[in-house]
């Protein structure tokens, strides 16, 4: 087995703290980002990603390496939990049954007018990095790649990927924060 998280989840299983560590550093990004593709709600997918890690810590023992990879075990956990999660939500109504009144949620003209500025400056700031390292924060950062799954596409080692993603978003910030 050359797989570290799947080494990492079976240290877990033997209710090793540092395995456990390990693990949620290598692999909550990426489950973050399926729980925000089910869920669409960046506060809700925070509590799911804490609630998906006590399951793991509470079920790794009941991981089998003959049956799949480990991540894709850790995938399944964080999706069946998202859609139990969206189950769950009650539709609202009122008590007497009738239709609630309907918000406009869209933001007003001002709120849009400023995003639209914002969205503008990042794209610039974006278009400051190297192609790749762009590239790469988005898989990072909005798709929910792993370091690993980033350096496997790239065909860097791990920790150059995480001093590409390091740097890029320093020169980010310094961007953005002009």
């Amino acid at each position: 087995m050359d797989d570290p998280v799947t080494q990492m989840l079976l240290g877990v299983a033997a209710r090793d703290r540092a395995a456990f560590r390990q693990i949620y550093s290598a692999a909550s990004a990426k489950l973050m980002g399926v729980l925000l593709r089910i869920l669409g709600n960046r506060a809700e997918a925070e509590d799911a990603l804490q609630e998906v890690f006590t399951r793991v810590w509470l079920r790794a023992d009941r991981y089998d390496p003959t049956k799949g990879a480990a991540m894709t075990w850790l995938v399944a956990i964080a999706r069946n939990h998202a859609i139990d999660r969206l189950r769950a939500r009650k539709p609202e109504q009122s008590e007497d049954g009738e239709a609630e009144l309907v918000v406009d949620r869209a933001p007003r003209a001002e709120t849009r007018l400023i995003a639209a500025g914002e969205a503008r400056r990042v794209t610039h700031c974006f278009a400051t990095l190297e192609p790749d390292r762009a590239e790469a924060v988005r898989g990072a950062y909005l798709d929910g790649l792993s370091y690993q799954d980033l350096a496997d596409r790239y065909a860097v080692p791990i920790n150059t990927m995480r001093t590409w993603l390091r740097r890029s978003l320093a020169k980010l910030k310094e961007c953005l924060d002009q």
